[in-house]
């Protein structure tokens, strides 16, 4: 049984897609174990064409391909690179050796994609590389070798695996004289070990160390001639190799390799990572941003309290001259009335106005608030330091005043303000307590606050003598329709208005409120998020058209490793991998950035953030997933590529 036959092959190209060039026509003709094969020929004859079908990195167009007596003629790619890998060693005249990678990593390659990397195929190829005279050099990079050398590696490369037939492809073409006798001399001896060789050269002196010379001209074989025979050998019987599962280790070499990928292009990985990286940053201080606004209005809200309803002159009414039989104002017999409803546990009515606030040399403008006893009850508040007032000094309409946590700040700095003297709008007030801090922040912040007494404030320091809003407790939520209802009759039957008035008062559920807020900020959250996504998709692109353009530029590689072995999913995890790599990069790089500039814009702009453990995790697995989708058009475009034209490539 032969080792090769091929029975009536023929292979046709096409110039530009159109103009047929016939490489190989009807060629027949077996290959035996143990034989040192010569394809000679003019450039042009088919020879090189001849080689790639026998290696299996081209498929005729017709014919019979017989390996170790199986015909593998229709077999699939997937099938062919698992017997390019197993049995078939490939020596090139260009030599084929990725710059990138040491001798030592050269000659691994084939080792990853049958994921069998193991510490005994490692001896044995080291072992390979001392024997054919590079022990001195297994540290070195490509460039750093003679042509000669270089042609030893490829030739060690083609041996690790252990193949049936090496193919050398004009293996002394690039060579002095001295170096080609040198590597014939290597190829003879593995012949004489009983490796079978075909080679492809023009030289006849360099077929002369072939056992038999196969001359081909326009695609057809015109002599075939036998010069000496060669010792018998037998036949390996055929099994389809099975590629096993590839462990960490397989996936540690895809990493190593595309971390050398990237850092032998420095410029162009820097910019890849900058575009997920500012894309990740922004995502990050975007949802900080909206995170932080949401926690300041939840805190806001939440000191209005729960259960509570509040009453207004409704905007409408407002502006309208007394006389027009609207309510404009609300007064103390308003406040008896809502406290007779029914299901209504408090009321507490409000004053409010701006004011100076000054101790000693320093002054401050805020916010003065009139108020009950029942104030601290309806919000949950315990006071920080000090105490609230009394009844009887709101009755009295005494002087005293508690302070929000900002305007002691401001006024007292680090002394304590309880039983201090501070003067509002000139007038002397005596501090008896300091309100918890509440963390809003803006115009309507809670900790610039001084709450007062009602008519302290109304009828000492603002000189008003209504009151300008309600709120209502609710004993039962489930009666807040009901209560609503009571006290818009209440206020009109108060004020003698008719029913057609009611719409003049406003009455607003602070669950509502809340719940609204809350949506609102959601809603711009997630519309912060959207924006800053987008320079995430933006820097995908820019990741596929650089993964587009490196497929170009590493094509020869792509058929390299196909020559060697790598299958379609081989290509595609290899660049897969390369395009996750530079979002990881990005990704973490941008969670640091984006972190930074959210701590920049609290403490600089005095904007509240929050960083989130979401937030970081959503960016992060974004950027890897922009990795993967954006990635897996260039990778799929490496797989397809057929070995041979990878290789020839330009």
């Amino acid at each position: 049984m032969s080792l090769i036959e091929l029975k009536n092959v023929s292979k046709t190209y096409h110039i530009g897609g159109k103009i047929p060039v016939r490489a190989l026509q009807d060629v027949s003709f077996k290959i035996e174990p143990g034989e040192f094969v010569a394809v000679m020929g003019p450039s042009g004859s088919g020879k090189s064409t001849l080689l790639a079908v026998l290696g299996l990195l081209d498929k005729a167009d017709s014919g019979e391909y017989v390996l170790l007596g199986k015909d593998i003629t229709n077999f699939t790619e997937k099938e062919y690179s698992g017997l390019r890998n197993r049995f078939f060693g490939f020596v090139f005249q260009t030599f084929n050796l990725l710059a990138k990678l040491k001798v030592t990593a050269n000659t691994f390659l084939p080792f990853i994609y049958a994921c069998e990397m193991s510490e005994e195929r490692r001896a044995r190829a080291l072992d390979i590389l001392k024997k054919v005279g590079l022990g001195d050099r297994l540290s070195h990079q490509p460039n750093q070798l003679s042509g000669g050398q270089q042609q030893k590696v490829a030739i060690a490369r083609a041996l690790v695996n252990d193949p049936i037939v090496i193919l050398a492809d004009e293996p002394t073409g690039n060579l002095d004289s001295g170096s080609s006798a040198e590597i014939m001399k290597i190829l003879k001896e593995l012949n004489e070990q009983g490796n079978t060789i075909i080679m492809v050269t023009h030289e006849k002196d360099i077929a002369a160390y072939a056992s038999r010379v196969v001359s081909l001209s326009d695609g057809r074989i015109v002599s075939d001639e036998r010069k000496t025979e060669h010792a018998a050998h037998k036949v390996p019987e055929f099994s389809i190799p099975k590629k096993k599962p590839c462990s960490l280790m397989g996936l540690r070499n895809y990493c190593y390799e595309a971390l050398i990928s990237l850092t032998s292009n420095k410029l162009r990985s820097f910019l890849s990572i900058l575009g997920v990286m500012i894309g990740v940053a922004a995502v990050i201080a975007m949802l900080a941003l909206g995170s932080g606004a949401q926690r300041n209005i939840e805190e806001t809200l939440a000191t209005l309290g729960t259960n509570l309803l509040r009453v207004r002159i409704s905007w409408r009414a407002r502006g309208i001259s007394l006389g027009t039989g609207a309510v404009t104002r609300f007064s103390f017999a308003d406040l008896d009335a809502l406290k007779k409803i029914d299901n209504v546990s408090r009321v507490v009515p409000y004053v409010s106005g701006r004011a100076q606030a000054v101790f000693e040399n320093r002054n401050w403008s805020t916010n003065v608030m009139g108020t009950s006893t029942d104030y601290v009850y309806l919000r949950d508040i315990e006071i920080d330091k000090g105490r609230f007032f009394s009844g009887s000094e709101a009755a009295g309409r005494a002087k005293v005043a508690v302070l929000g946590s900002k305007v002691a700040d401001e006024l007292f700095h680090d002394e304590n303000p309880v039983g201090k003297s501070i003067r509002i709008n000139r007038i002397s007030f005596n501090v008896i307590g300091v309100m918890p801090e509440f963390g809003g922040a803006g115009f309507m912040n809670p900790d610039d606050n001084i709450v007062i007494p009602l008519k302290t404030a109304m009828f000492r320091l603002l000189g008003e003598d209504y009151i300008n809003y309600f709120e209502v407790q609710v004993s039962d939520m489930e009666q807040s329709a009901y209560v609503e209802k009571e006290i818009k009759e209440q206020i009109l039957r108060v004020h003698r208005l008719p029913e057609a008035q009611r719409e003049t008062i406003d009455v607003m559920n602070m669950a509502e409120i809340q719940q609204a807020a809350n949506e609102m900020i959601n809603a711009l959250a997630y519309l912060l998020g959207s924006i800053a996504a987008v320079s995430l998709l933006v820097g995908g692109i820019g990741i596929m058209n650089i993964m587009l353009v490196m497929v170009m530029e590493r094509t020869h590689e792509i058929g390299l490793r196909k020559a060697l072995g790598a299958g379609r999913l081989d290509i595609l995890i290899q660049f897969l991998v390369e395009a996750v790599l530079i979002c990881l990069v990005g990704g973490v790089i941008g969670i640091l950035f984006g972190s930074f500039i959210s701590w920049a814009l609290s403490s600089i702009a005095q904007w509240r953030v929050f960083i989130s453990p979401f937030s970081i995790m959503l960016a992060f697995t974004f950027s890897v997933l922009v990795g993967l989708i954006f990635g897996i058009w260039p990778a799929w475009r490496a797989a397809k590529l057929l070995p041979i034209e990878a290789l020839r490539y330009e």
